[in-house]
């Protein structure tokens, strides 16, 4: 074999472990990507139970005849447009994370002053019913927190991986783009003042 021959044998050699090196990357990149979606379905899985949990509560609570009706439509409102935001898994941006995230904590804020305002009726607060659909409903508010912790992990490694050199070269040619993360609420850190 001459000289020529192995030069070209050694190019082409290198160049099939670049190329297989760069599957494999691709590879990766897949597997780590669809942990994020998956991961995104449990997020969608127990907003969904919350949102499945509301009609149940609103029932029970409007048994009670002098119950605040505006309280009422602020909960079965905010429902309607926390269940109208949906985001395509394959494009959790920032942006996209924001405006669901946006959605979801009107809910929140419109089931704790549901919560806040049944504090004036005993008998409600009694209601076997209304116990278990707010003991359901706090064992649903847990999951959803468990939840978004594991979706900011797994898309923390995502990103992490996409953005090592030489990693985020195969990224950027195959198009793999950084997801977005679930954000603490603007005033989380700031505890609540309670007046008795």
């Amino acid at each position: 074999m001459n000289k020529k021959n192995r030069t070209w044998i050694i190019v082409g050699a290198i160049l099939l472990l670049v190329i297989l090196w760069g599957v494999k990357r691709y590879n990766s990149f897949v597997a780590l990507e669809e942990g994020v979606t998956g991961q995104w379905a449990n997020v969608e899985n127990v907003y969904q139970r919350r949102a499945d949990l509301i009609p149940n509560l609103v029932n029970t609570v409007k048994g009670y005849a002098d119950f605040e009706q505006e309280t009422l439509t602020q909960v079965i409102e905010a429902r309607a447009k926390a269940t109208s935001v949906t985001i395509d898994p394959t494009n959790l941006t920032p942006e996209s994370l924001a405006a669901f995230q946006q959605a979801q904590d009107g809910l929140s804020s419109a089931l704790s002053r549901l919560l806040v305002t049944i504090e004036r009726y005993p008998d409600l607060k009694a209601n076997q019913n209304f116990l278990e659909l707010q003991s359901q409903l706090e064992g649903t508010e847990n999951r959803i927190a468990l939840e978004r912790r594991k979706f900011n992990e797994i898309t923390r490694g995502f990103n992490t991986s996409i953005r090592k050199f030489p990693n985020s070269l195969i990224a950027g040619i195959t198009g793999f783009d950084q997801k977005g993360y679930f954000e603490a609420v603007a005033g989380s850190d700031v505890a609540p003042v309670v007046e008795f």
